[in-house]
C-alpha cells in the first residue's frame, strides 16, 4: 500500500502535522501557529486549509491519503469524533472535529487524547518496539500518560484511563490541581520538582549552589538537574526524592499490568539516563520478582514526533 497517513498533534501554541507511510515512516512534518481568538473557532478551518494547502503543494489527492489521525487536549469522544474541556483552545463547550474534517477532505479521521497519541507513538515505533503491552508516562509541566494492551489503549468507561498524573502518592503531600492531595504530578512533574525543592529547602545545611537559588525563587527542574549531575549535594537529594516517588509509582503500574515496557518521556525525561537510573533503582525495588524481570522502563525516542506519529496510527486501528 502506498497510501500516505497523516498526524496532528494539536498544541495550545502550535498544530504540528506529519505525512507517514502506513509503517510509520515519518516522511514529512510541518507546523503551524494555534489560533485561539475567538474561543478557538478557527482552528479546525486553520488544519483544513493547511492540509489542502499540503495536497495541491505536493502533487497530491485525497485518493493518495488513507486517513487522518488527530492528538488533542481536553475530554475526547473517540467515537464521535468531538473535544471539550480543552481550556487552552477555548474549547470549553464541545467541538465537532471529525464530521468537519471528514467532510472538507474527504477522507477518514480519528481523534483521541494527545497523551494517548504519544502513547501509541512510541509504542510503535519508539521504545516500546512495537511491543503489544506498553505504559507511556510523559513529565512535563503536569504527568500524563497513555496505557496500551494487546496494542489497544485503554480508555475506560468513561475515557479517563491513564491519567496517571493523579495516582495518589502521599496523602499528606501538595494540593494538585485536580483537588485531591498528594497526586504524583505534584512531585514528578517540572512544577513537582519545584515544589519538592521548595519544600526541603529550609531543613539543609547548605547555603551555596541550588540552596541559594531555590531561596532566591529562580530554580527550574532544569537547573534542579543539573546541579545534581554536577554533585551538588541538595540537588541530589532533591532528585532521588523525585526518583522515590516515580519509581514506587512505576512498580504498582508494573505489578498491576505488567507491561513489556514502562516509558518515560516529556520535558522532564530529558535528564537522561541520569535519571532512568535513579527511577530504575526504586522501581527494581518495589516490583514483584517475576515483574521486576519482565517489565523494563525505558526512555521515549522520538522526541516532540511522537504525537503526530501516534495520531496517525489512530486511523490505522
Amino acid at each position: 500500500m502506498n497510501k500516505k497517513i497523516i498526524g496532528i498533534d494539536l498544541g495550545g501554541t502550535t498544530i504540528k502535522f506529519g505525512v507517514l507511510s502506513v509503517d510509520g515512516k515519518l516522511e514529512s512534518k510541518w507546523t503551524i501557529d494555534t489560533n485561539i481568538a475567538e474561543n478557538g473557532r478557527y482552528i479546525v478551518s486553520d488544519i483544513v486549509k493547511s492540509i489542502q494547502e499540503y495536497l495541491i503543494t505536493n502533487s497530491l489527492t485525497t485518493d493518495d491519503i488513507f486517513g487522518i489521525g488527530m492528538g488533542s487536549p481536553g475530554q475526547i469522544d473517540y467515537e464521535k469524533g468531538t473535544v471539550r474541556g480543552a481550556y487552552n483552545l477555548g474549547w470549553a463547550e464541545e467541538q465537532e472535529i471529525k464530521s468537519v474534517i471528514e467532510s472538507e477532505i474527504g477522507v477518514p479521521f480519528a481523534i483521541d487524547n494527545d497523551a494517548n497519541a504519544a502513547a501509541l507513538g512510541e509504542a510503535w515505533i519508539g521504545a516500546g518496539d512495537n511491543k503489544p503491552d506498553v505504559i507511556f508516562i510523559t513529565l512535563g509541566t503536569g504527568v500524563g500518560g497513555g496505557v496500551i494492551i494487546n496494542r489497544k489503549l485503554v480508555h475506560g468507561s468513561r475515557g479517563a484511563a491513564g491519567e496517571i498524573g493523579h495516582m495518589l502518592v502521599d496523602s499528606k503531600g501538595f494540593t494538585c490541581t485536580c483537588g485531591n492531595v498528594g497526586c504524583l504530578e505534584t512531585v514528578a512533574s517540572a512544577t513537582g520538582i519545584v515544589n519538592l525543592a521548595n519544600k526541603y529547602v529550609n531543613d539543609f545545611e547548605e547555603t551555596n549552589g541550588l540552596v541559594k537559588l531555590v531561596k532566591e525563587g529562580k530554580a527550574s527542574a532544569k537547573e534542579v538537574f543539573d546541579y545534581a549531575k554536577s554533585g551538588d549535594k541538595y540537588g541530589t537529594f532533591i532528585v532521588d526524592e523525585f526518583a522515590k516517588y516515580l519509581g514506587k509509582t512505576c512498580s504498582q503500574l508494573a505489578n498491576a499490568l505488567n507491561p513489556n515496557y514502562i516509558v518515560i518521556g516529556g520535558g522532564v525525561s530529558a535528564a537522561g539516563e541520569y535519571l532512568l537510573e535513579k527511577v530504575n533503582n526504586v522501581y527494581l525495588e518495589y516490583a514483584f520478582p517475576t515483574v521486576r524481570i519482565s517489565t523494563e522502563l525505558k526512555l521515549a525516542s522520538l522526541g516532540n514526533d511522537a504525537g503526530i506519529i501516534g495520531a496517525a496510527s489512530l486511523i490505522l486501528k
